[in-house]
């Protein structure tokens, strides 16, 4: 290891070095709310559902206040309160409630997820659910599971075969006219397909449990947190283009693989809508 990457190295490391304190936000702000019957606004213009609650607002300003008082220099993209310092090397994405449908319905698979870049490419992260007390992390070397005091490595399963392959996504309703028929291909060829994890899909592609998430319309704060842990796990990430996520050019299309034996075939479903 060369002197600067032990430097960045080290740096990632003491960032990192927050991730407990973050957990502990996210229990002291989303926990009291959870199944209370929060009160909930819609951020979504014209019809639409986008929900958002006093716990989403304050779990994200419990973890800015964090990362402000240890590295006040670093970037903040953050779903709620938006985007500071984004010339910063370091940049921190913040998801304080991914899947605010679940945790106002009282379904336990939302999460905090935070994560790390360093110069635009995702290099640690967390996804947390406060409710089962699971955690899902890389903090910059491999990607590990922490439940109940236990902590164990992740690592994604071999699947070569899309016929052997088990598929998640968030809704099929989501995807939008030229998108839908390339899913459904991809549905139709796997073994098996599962709808309405959020984040927590992307979690089991980690541990080993299932094989593909496909999504579209996601934000940048939805997902770049959980590729450090995918990929440390042995999988891969990518938008549809197969091409890495990275803030730059995002365009909210996700394919997150366990085995990489997969991508060719499902980039070749997925081309005619790719952006």
């Amino acid at each position: 290891m060369t002197h600067a990457s032990s430097d960045i190295a080290n740096a990632i490391a003491a960032r990192t070095a927050l991730f407990q304190a973050i957990r502990e936000a996210a229990d002291t702000n989303t926990l009291p709310l959870f199944r209370a019957r929060p009160d909930v606004e819609n951020k979504a213009p014209d019809g639409a559902f986008d929900p958002v609650t006093e716990a989403d607002r304050a779990c994200e300003r419990a973890i800015r206040a964090l990362i402000e008082a240890s590295f006040p220099d670093d970037g903040i993209i953050g779903e709620e309160y938006g985007t500071v310092r984004p010339e910063a090397a370091f940049q921190w994405i913040i998801d304080p409630i991914d899947g605010t449908r679940a945790y106002v319905s009282g379904v336990p698979l939302w999460g905090t997820l935070v994560g790390l870049l360093h110069n635009g490419r995702p290099c640690a992260g967390m996804g947390y659910q406060p409710y089962i007390g699971e955690a899902f992390v890389n903090a910059g070397s491999s990607a590990m599971h922490l439940h109940r005091g236990t902590e164990k490595p992740l690592s994604t399963r071999p699947c070569t075969e899309l016929s052997a392959a088990t598929l998640f996504t968030t809704t099929p309703a989501l995807f939008g006219r030229e998108e839908r028929p390339c899913y459904d291909a991809v549905e139709k060829a796997a073994r098996a397909n599962r709808y309405g994890a959020d984040w927590y899909g992307y979690a089991l592609v980690a541990s080993g449990t299932t094989d593909i998430v496909i999504e579209t319309g996601l934000a940048v704060y939805d997902i770049l947190p959980l590729v450090p842990i995918i990929e440390g796990a042995g999988g891969l990430v990518c938008n549809w283009r197969g091409a890495p996520l990275t803030p730059e050019g995002f365009t909210g299309q996700v394919l997150a693989l366990g085995d990489a034996a997969l991508k060719p075939a499902l980039l070749d479903a997925l081309a005619p809508a790719a952006r």
